[in-house]
């Protein structure tokens, strides 16, 4: 794998077959992770170069921490992997898609929810919006899991 300076010049990515991720200046690219069965966005995230090639080499999900400056082995602390049954790359390789079978009780959320996306944006009269909470519960306690 290798990777482009940020901004060279990279030929015709979306006709190669040659895996060139290209990284953001901080060395990193959006990761989205979907159920391989159902198709639902469970997270997004980010990944390193590092990160990307576990990932490819274990067959499970690995990521940046952004807050924690360091790798990041989804499911480490609380059991819930992500099995990797299939990575692609968007046309230009800025951004990583992970279809995943989420492992343990099948919680992607650090909030112990199954996705991160469990709040949807209603709009309200003055061009905002207001959360809405969808029938989403926890499948396991981020307080033990994490010992917050």
């Amino acid at each position: 794998m290798t990777r482009p300076a940020v901004g060279a010049d990279h030929p015709k990515p979306e006709d190669s077959n040659e895996l060139a991720p290209r990284f953001d200046a901080a060395g990193l690219i959006t990761a989205v992770a979907t159920d391989a069965a159902t198709g639902t966005v469970l997270m997004v995230a980010h990944m390193n170069a590092e990160a990307l090639a576990r990932t490819l080499t274990t067959g499970e999900a690995w990521y940046w921490s952004r807050s924690r400056g360091e790798l990041w082995h989804k499911g480490a602390t609380s059991g819930e992997t992500q099995r990797v049954v299939e990575v692609r790359v968007d046309c230009d390789q800025d951004a990583v898609w992970l279809k995943v079978e989420p492992q343990g009780k099948g919680a992607a959320c650090h909030t112990g929810r199954r996705s991160c996306f469990y709040r949807r944006v209603e709009p309200d009269d003055n061009g905002g919006g207001r959360l809405v909470f969808d029938d989403a519960p926890a499948l396991f306690d981020p307080g033990e899991v994490y010992k917050r």
